[in-house]
C-alpha cells in the first residue's frame, strides 16, 4: 500500500487513528506517548493501562479523547525498560494496520515505533516499518502517514521510504 512521510507533532494530526509507540504495559511515558497523553487528557493513559499488558508486537485500541482522531492504537514494540527487535517492530506495525482496517478506518498516522527509546537502529527500524506498510493489503485503510518530529528524522525517513519504494 502507498504511504506518505510527513513531519510534525503526532498529537496535532487529524486522522481516524493515531498510533502510539507503546511498551507492553501500555503505560504512557515520554516521547510519542507523552505527547499524545498531554494532548488527549488524562483518560487516555488510564484507558490504555486498563487494556494492558499486551504481548510484544501486540496492540490495544482506546478512544482518542481530546485528540483529532477517533482511536489511538497502542502498538507495543518493546517491553517496559527493554528494547525492541526487528520482529516486534514488524508485528506491532502490521497489527496496528490490521486493527485500523478492521475498525473500518480510512486514515492512520504512525511514528517510527520501536526506534526511539527502545534502542533499535533508527534506519533499520524505519525500513521494517516502510516494508510492512508497503506489503499491507488494506480493505478500507487508504491514507497512511509515517510521521517524524525532527527535521533530521524526517529526512532519514524520507530517504529510507524512497529506497523501499524503489526496491
Amino acid at each position: 500500500m502507498e504511504f506518505e512521510v510527513i513531519q510534525g507533532d503526532i498529537a496535532v494530526q487529524s486522522a481516524d487513528v493515531l498510533v502510539n509507540a507503546a511498551n507492553t504495559s501500555l503505560r504512557m511515558g515520554s516521547g510519542v506517548a507523552g505527547a499524545l497523553k498531554r494532548a488527549a487528557g488524562s483518560g487516555l493513559n488510564d484507558e490504555a493501562v486498563s487494556k494492558g499488558p499486551v504481548d510484544l508486537g501486540g496492540v490495544a485500541t482506546t478512544d482518542a479523547y481530546d485528540l483529532d482522531a477517533t482511536y489511538v492504537i497502542h502498538a507495543a514494540a518493546m517491553p517496559p525498560g527493554g528494547s525492541s527487535t526487528a520482529e516486534s517492530i514488524r508485528d506491532a506495525t502490521r497489527n496496528a494496520l490490521v486493527e485500523a482496517d478492521e475498525l473500518d478506518c480510512e486514515s492512520l498516522v504512525l511514528p517510527a515505533i520501536g526506534c526511539g527509546i527502545a534502542g533499535f537502529d533508527f534506519e533499520e527500524g524505519v525500513r521494517i516499518i516502510c516494508e510492512t506498510i508497503s506489503d499491507f493489503d488494506a480493505t478500507k485503510l487508504s491514507d497512511v502517514r509515517l510521521i517524524a518530529y525532527s527535521d533530521e528524522d524526517y529526512e532519514r525517513i524520507r530517504r529510507v521510504a524512497s529506497e523501499v519504494r524503489d526496491a
